[in-house]
């Protein structure tokens, strides 16, 4: 049976100490190391043992009761939290470590609630139990108050046998077996196989405790955990699979990371992905840095090969047809900066390499500034770029102060047109388009009729709408959350040729942009903040000053938790004001909520200093032709003009 688990949490948790124990258990390695020792042998990058955190989701390999195991040690700390993310998507059962000594904090609740979008079964190990003032049963009631109420112990369990309130716990969540409990009593093996299913199901929690630094609890928990986890993949059916993560080696070769979902997997198999076929050239099982060579993979394993040239983590592999969705984005962007002795197409080559491999980054070249810049989570993050590029690459940058990623939408419905037609050219487009739910990207309808324009025409300007992000007009920011219907179109059987639906169709986003009542949007964080009574004053005030709103805090114990909505920009640094007056007491909890109205647009558009009749890359103008002449049409005459109306 194979499975791929992942040990997950906030940073400092203990993650990679416990999985040291977990390989030294099963023999997978012969001597345990240290995060403060730098020898561990999940964190063997130079940046990971210098900073002491996990930076890349890396993977060790054992076997344990006739199960083969692939542990995934993911990072902790919140600026990589998209390396942990696409990890969870791969994932058979997670263990997420709270560290019993500080509760549950912050980058948990995060992890917790990808858990729970990916339907990832999940069990907890409450680590550093031996530390001084660790009550157990507070830890537990935060995570009833917090997480899930439906968590059992597994010291509850021993060799089969369940203590009789284990026994009650599982019976009165399935019907059945509690049927069965009032009528002829226990029997170990139904209860059993209930519990797996429900913990499958996700309808329950197991959670062991211990010290992992000490090799307390451990392999009592890797026990049970392995009884209670089970896997159901076939190696019968078509290959399919999930590209799990893209790495390169140091001969600079592109190595792809995926999960086999079904059936199983040859070298020189040719696969479809991307829309082309491509052939795998070797396949490797990898145990932290070392991997060897095999002739095939089979379904539940995770592997890396070679020969595949463009799939991107979450990328979907042979019969399989779904991409993954990532929530966890970043919301700043910041300019590379390096010396001019550097041929920009380097920079520009190393960082695509980057991108591949953590497609978050959203390397981009701005033409019009002549300007690359990344997209990412937060400064630690750029300060591991700044290594990893003079590592791996030889050379040196820096990057400019962070700046918050604003996206534009529009509040009402308008129609848009478009005409291309200088000589020997023609398209014309119509589209519609509407404001959608918030955070929900750009749809697509599409009500032309075949009569008016060709199937194959239709399909271009489908394309063209999602080829790249759009510029809307207050900041040249990205288009989002909006609904565009193509409502008609006009070709010509003669004059037009590739291009001109592309053209017409930008302009007739452009124009409608132009007429539409535009929005700012910028991104929030979700907050929770849980102080003692002495300091919920300085926090409201904190937050109203943000331009954040709050529920009715509520008193817990000794602490009172306010909940509630804040813009990025406001509050991206106030971790550390917190931990200042809290004295490092407080917990204060940000995940990212989306994107909401921004709260200063005036300032904003004044800062940015948009041209929207300069962009290189749009315009609203109409080009027509007359006597052999194209002519242009500015957006406000355009709709008077256009040959379908």
């Amino acid at each position: 049976m194979h499975k791929t688990i992942g040990v997950v949490a906030h940073v400092d948790a203990g993650k990679t100490t416990f999985s040291e124990q977990l390989l030294f258990h099963t023999h997978s390695i012969r001597q345990r190391g240290r995060v403060d020792h730098k020898d561990t042998f999940l964190d063997s990058h130079e940046i990971e043992k210098n900073r002491g955190i996990t930076v890349f989701a890396d993977q060790g390999a054992f076997t344990f009761n006739g199960s083969y195991y692939t542990l995934i040690d993911t990072p902790g700390h919140v600026d990589f939290s998209p390396e942990m993310e696409r990890a969870i998507q791969v994932m058979d059962a997670a263990i997420v470590i709270i560290s019993a000594a500080d509760g549950i904090e912050g980058h948990t609740e995060t992890v917790w609630q990808l858990l729970k979008k990916h339907h990832i079964p999940t069990f907890f190990f409450l680590n550093k139990t031996d530390r001084e003032g660790v009550n157990l049963q507070d830890v537990v009631d935060e995570i009833r108050g917090n997480l899930s109420t439906d968590i059992f112990d597994l010291s509850e369990m021993e060799e089969g046998r369940m203590t009789e309130s284990l026994i009650e716990f599982i019976a009165e969540r399935d019907e059945d077996l509690l049927e069965r409990y009032m009528d002829t009593g226990y029997d170990e093996a139904l209860w059993l196989d209930a519990m797996k299913r429900m913990i499958n199901n996700r309808d329950i929690f197991a959670y062991g405790h211990g010290s992992a630094l000490k090799d307390i609890g451990v392999q009592d928990f890797l026990e049970k955990f392995d009884q209670l986890t089970k896997t159901e993949y076939t190696d019968t059916g078509d290959f399919a699979a999930r590209v799990y993560k893209v790495r390169h080696d140091e001969n600079g070769n592109r190595v792809t990371f995926l999960k086999v979902l079904q059936g199983a997997l040859h070298v020189r198999d040719e696969v479809h992905v991307s829309g082309k076929h491509e052939k795998i050239t070797q396949i490797r099982r990898y145990n932290g840095k070392k991997f060897e060579t095999v002739e095939a993979a089979h379904a539940g394993e995770i592997v890396a090969v070679t020969g595949l040239t463009e799939a991107g983590a979450g990328d979907p592999i042979g019969t399989l047809v779904e991409k993954a969705e990532f929530d966890l984005i970043p919301t700043l962007k910041s300019k590379v900066i390096f010396d001019s002795s550097i041929h920009v197409k380097e920079v520009l080559r190393c960082f695509k390499m980057l991108d591949a491999e953590d497609p978050s980054l959203r390397v981009v070249w701005d033409e019009h500034v002549q300007e690359v810049h990344v997209h990412v989570m937060g400064v630690i993050q750029l300060e591991v770029l700044k290594q990893i590029v003079r590592d791996r690459f030889h050379f040196d940058v820096s990057f400019g102060d962070p700046k918050i990623l604003y996206k534009e939408t529009i509040r009402s419905a308008v129609n848009g047109y478009g005409h291309f037609e200088p000589l020997k050219h023609y398209a014309e487009v119509h589209l519609k388009i509407e404001p959608a739910e918030r955070n929900s990207g750009i749809s697509y309808d599409n009500v032309c009729h075949a009569n008016d324009l060709s199937v194959g025409n239709q399909n271009l300007v489908r394309t063209h709408i999602f080829e790249r992000a759009h510029h809307g007009l207050l900041t040249g920011s990205a288009l989002t959350d909006v609904k565009i219907t193509l409502l008609t179109g006009r070709g010509h059987n003669e004059h037009t040729s590739g291009g001109d639906f592309r053209e017409a169709t930008f302009r007739a986003l452009r124009q409608g942009l132009e007429k539409a009542d535009n929005v700012l949007l910028e991104p929030y964080y979700d907050f929770k903040i849980k102080v003692a009574m002495d300091h919920i004053g300085r926090v409201l005030s904190d937050i109203q000053q943000a331009s954040g709103n709050f529920a009715p805090p509520e008193t817990i114990g000794e602490n009172t938790v306010v909940t509630g909505r804040v813009p990025v920009a406001t509050f991206m640094n106030y971790s550390t004001t917190f931990a200042s007056f809290t004295n490092g007491k407080g917990a204060l909890t940000l995940q990212f909520g989306g994107y909401d109205e921004c709260h200063n647009p005036k300032e904003v558009i004044e800062a940015i200093g948009y041209n929207k009749d300069a962009d290189p890359e749009y315009t609203s103008t109409s080009i027509f032709c007359a006597k052999g002449k194209g002519y242009p049409v500015p957006w406000y005459e355009a709709e008077a003009a256009m040959h379908l109306l």
